[in-house]
């Protein structure tokens, strides 16, 4: 018998904490630099083509990075370890950090850096001392989205072979079974998280960013590149070969090879289809769950509402193994019955996606005129039937992206589904891995594809919010 996996788990805590710490601190500053300057080009500056550019620097969100790493590492063997996976997980998250500072960039009031000018200070002591303080909280909350998803990414570092605690809990629970070890490290996770959130929160400060009066919307003056145009329009060029080139290239070699003899098309099919089933029950689910939650948060306000609401978007900081690994113990000890069934899998899904839900619907009744259910109430309308007959509706839009959202969200989750799926139940996700994980990767390539296609239109409605400015 090998020794015990969970044999010298403190010693190794210090290599995981230092790996997932150099790789996170990496990350994050990379795609604070790129993502700055990709929304500078294209929101501050004359670059050829900004409406296209603008598309590009936000399509990386499509392919789940466990996919992209699929890519580089079937193309790339040598693309492995720290460097490695550093490139690859800047390339898939800085669009986490392009949209909020590009949004940011583009609300800005340009009388603050005209001010600026016209006291003798440079283009760039005007971007460093005015520009980048108003960037503030956009770019702290897109560096804790990036932060967050690496605290949580599991398929791209174990493709990658870079040990962190995702990893590390994966392996511990897979190959033997240690729940006491697995927990041990995902109590050090859980608490990494707590740390980003509130540093991100004691970052932010309490300064106020929002100027006085609603002013009239004026464009800011574009910086004219000149010689700098062809220098930009390489490093613009060379990201986007990387970020997207090189996976969409990858996958679209491995179906032109074709598969072995082991893929079957009828799988492929009954896949998308488990997918696509879990993923709509999981929308309908996970959004008729943030309605009453955002009810009370926009209706009634108050402590127990706002801890309430609150309380729904910490599944957002939870990595999806933490979660999953919370949820087998509990079902071991209390419910044995639930253990690797859909029911368990489904409030797996719920806890991590709640948020996405939340956001949309919160939005939707905020703009809703309560008003509305007065008059309704007022008419005879029970206060059951005034929500179905004039609060739904009015809140439909609201209701339709939230679910679009978590739909989204479920049908390329990975670490959760791989420990809590019922056997024999298989997602695109997980049968990929399955294929990827074994080398075959002309028959993981179809799965990969898949995914992407589902996870376009979200990209599209991404690119809808921020192209506007563009021009």
């Amino acid at each position: 018998m090998g020794p015990d996996p969970g044999t010298g788990l403190p010693a190794r805590t210090g290599e995981l904490l230092w790996n997932t710490a150099r790789l996170t601190g990496g990350c994050v500053l990379l795609c604070a630099v790129l993502g700055i300057a990709t929304a500078w080009l294209v929101e501050r500056s004359n670059l050829p083509g900004r409406r296209v550019w603008n598309v590009l620097f936000v399509a990386p969100l499509a392919i789940p990075a466990f996919v992209n790493s699929f890519a580089w590492a079937s193309l790339v063997p040598s693309a492995s370890g720290f460097w490695g996976a550093l490139l690859i997980v800047t390339l898939s998250y800085f669009p986490l950090v392009y949209l909020p500072v590009a949004a940011a960039l583009r609300g800005l009031d340009p009388a603050l850096e005209e001010t600026a000018h016209s006291l003798g200070q440079s283009g760039w002591r005007t971007f460093r001392r005015v520009v980048l303080p108003q960037l503030r909280p956009a770019l702290l909350g897109g560096a804790l989205l990036v932060a967050l998803h690496l605290l949580a990414e599991f398929g791209a570092l174990q493709m990658l072979r870079f040990p962190t605690f995702t990893t590390a809990i994966y392996d511990q629970y897979r190959s033997s079974f240690n729940g006491p070890a697995a927990n041990m490290l995902a109590v050090v996770l859980v608490l990494c998280c707590l740390l980003l959130l509130l540093a991100e929160l004691r970052l932010r400060g309490r300064a106020r960013y929002a100027r006085l009066g609603g002013g009239a919307a004026r464009p800011a003056v574009r910086t004219r590149l000149r010689r700098r145009t062809a220098p930009a329009l390489l490093g613009v060029g060379g990201l986007t070969a990387l970020a997207l080139g090189v996976p969409v290239g990858s996958l679209g070699y491995w179906l032109l090879v074709g598969t072995t003899d082991a893929f079957s098309l009828g799988t492929l099919a009954s896949t998308a289809l488990t997918s696509l089933g879990l993923g709509a029950v999981a929308a309908v689910v996970t959004t008729a769950m943030a309605v009453p939650a955002a009810w009370l948060a926009v209706r009634h306000r108050g402590r127990f509402a706002t801890l309430l609401e609150r309380s729904t978007y910490f599944g957002n900081a939870l990595p999806g193994i933490v979660v999953a690994l919370a949820l087998v113990t509990l079902a071991i000890r209390l419910t044995p019955a639930l253990y690797q069934t859909t029911l368990m899998l489904l409030v797996a899904y719920a806890i991590l996606f709640l948020p996405l839900a939340m956001v949309s619907v919160h939005s939707a009744l905020q703009q809703a005129p309560p008003v509305l259910e007065d008059v309704a109430h007022t008419l005879g309308l029970r206060r059951f039937s005034a929500l179905r007959r004039v609060t739904l509706p009015l809140i439909a839009p609201g209701l339709g992206a939230g679910a679009a959202l978590v739909f989204l969200g479920v049908v390329t989750e990975l670490t959760a589904t791989l420990l809590l799926a019922p056997i024999g139940t298989q997602t695109l996700a997980t049968r990929f891995w399955v294929y990827s994980s074994s080398i075959a990767y002309g028959d993981a390539a179809p799965y990969a594809a898949l995914m992407v296609l589902v996870s376009a239109p979200a990209t599209i409605l991404l690119t809808k919010e921020t192209r506007g400015s563009a021009r």
